[in-house]
């Protein structure tokens, strides 16, 4: 008898160890922060990504999916050293909007287009074959993919303007997170996404490894500068991150802001925000010429976009390096305190002379590109994402018209200024540089 539970034992504990090893290598298998920087396991994760917001409807089946094109754009990446992809979740409201992401997932409250759902699931199963990570962002303060715009429209709040008018688009899309009917609908979105089991892994995503983080949108904002709508804003970013968390503890939760830049320029809105205890790292968006940091510092955009010879995005370079600097380390500044990691989830520039071809020079681009990249070593950014990947599409027109290749620039903006194609080899000849020397750290 003694013998028997001596056997008992000592197979509870083979058991035990089995067990805890497996779990310990699966749990491994996720990012988590520590010390203001990223890990997978016990090895330190510092990455260079790219936007890919496209990437949940180029792998599904229906209309704008293309499974052999998605593989290519995957092992180009791989090819490169991209190890990060940021994706859209999918987009809200009706497909009728010329300016909005086709096919939509949620074409109405709580209705989704399987076909797209299918397609994020396989985009995830791919990810996980390659060991590479997602941001997948659930919402958008702007109206290319629905976001809020679809949310206040279904709350009854009238239909969305455009944006050419910047008062009245600021006075509609500010009205979100004071609206607990949009909020609501929102909430259930989050809770039917995180909660998903994919279709093709078997596997909750809450269980993906290749899911690095979960992003409350594409840079949300508060769209107003009163003390009341940016309170609303703050709360609204606490009980997302803490409904994420509560659904997936295995996941980050990161807020998509897109820095000072996004909270009004309110630095003490910038640090809140990230400062809640369920918001895991820091994000920043740059963009010198959205910003109106390109053409010749004291002269106006508009005399690079005439194409007349007295100025051009490479004219420009030095100038954007020193604000991309000073806006970095101003954000630095204000969130150092959290010890947490900050990511530069978002940088674009043109291509030069403001052209869209794929293959016309990027010489412009390039030498930011490497500026920016050489930023890492400094200590505060942990991971840098570049919009947009274009790689091997062939736009057909200057705004995207259905059902053209989608090439990382949403489609009421030239199909090709910020993306970056396959074809553009000394781009990615850089970037290939600097994921090698990273790995090299």
């Amino acid at each position: 008898m003694k013998h028997l539970q001596s056997l008992l034992t000592l197979l509870a504990v083979v058991l035990f160890i089995s067990c805890s090893e497996k779990v310990q290598q699966h749990s491994g298998n996720f990012v988590t922060t520590r010390d203001g920087k990223f890990y997978r396991g016990d090895k330190e994760y510092k990455f260079v990504g790219t936007n890919f917001w496209y990437g949940a409807v180029l792998a599904s089946e229906g209309q704008g999916g293309d499974r052999d094109r998605l593989q290519k754009e995957l092992d180009l990446m791989q090819e490169v050293g991209i190890t990060n992809v940021r994706v859209l979740v999918g987009g809200e409201g009706p497909d009728t909007v010329a300016s909005h992401v086709v096919p939509v997932l949620q074409p109405e409250p709580g209705v989704y287009n399987d076909t797209i759902l299918q397609g994020l699931d396989y985009l995830i199963a791919e990810l996980e074959k390659r060991e590479m990570t997602a941001v997948l962002f659930l919402n958008n303060a702007w109206e290319w993919s629905g976001g809020y715009g679809a949310y206040l429209e279904w709350a009854g709040c009238g239909p969305v303007p455009d944006w050419s008018d910047w008062t009245i688009a600021q006075n509609y899309h500010c009205q979100f997170v004071k609206n607990d009917s949009a909020k609501a609908m929102a909430e259930r979105h989050v809770r039917h996404i995180v909660s998903r089991t994919n279709t093709v892994t078997g596997k909750p995503y809450s269980e993906s490894p290749a899911i690095m983080a979960w992003e409350l949108a594409n840079e949300p904002r508060a769209f107003a500068r009163d003390s009341v709508t940016k309170a609303c804003f703050a709360q609204w970013v606490e009980a997302q991150a803490k409904l994420i968390k509560s659904l997936d503890g295995n996941h980050l939760v990161t807020t998509g802001s897109e820095g000072l830049e996004g909270c009004e320029y309110d630095p003490d809105l910038f640090h809140q925000i990230h400062a809640f205890p369920e918001i895991d790292y820091v994000c920043i968006h740059i963009w010198p010429y959205n910003w109106h940091w390109l053409g010749p510092a004291s002269g106006p955009l508009e005399v690079g976009l005439a194409g007349n010879g007295e100025a051009s995005t490479l004219d420009s370079v030095p100038h954007a390096a020193r604000k991309t600097r000073a806006y970095m380390e101003q954000c630095w500044d204000i969130v150092k305190d959290l010890n947490k990691p900050m990511v530069l989830e978002e940088f674009g520039y043109p291509r030069d002379g403001y052209r869209i071809e794929p293959g016309s020079p990027t010489q412009g681009r390039d030498i930011y590109y490497a500026y920016v990249f050489g930023l890492m070593d400094e200590g505060k950014l942990q991971g840098c994402c570049f919009w947009a990947w274009g790689g091997y599409a062939q736009p057909k027109h200057v705004r995207w018209q259905r059902w053209d290749d989608y090439v990382g620039d949403p489609a009421q903006e030239e199909q090709g200024l910020n993306a970056v194609f396959a074809c553009d080899t000394m781009t990615l000849d850089i970037i290939q540089l600097v994921t090698t020397h990273l790995k090299q750290q």
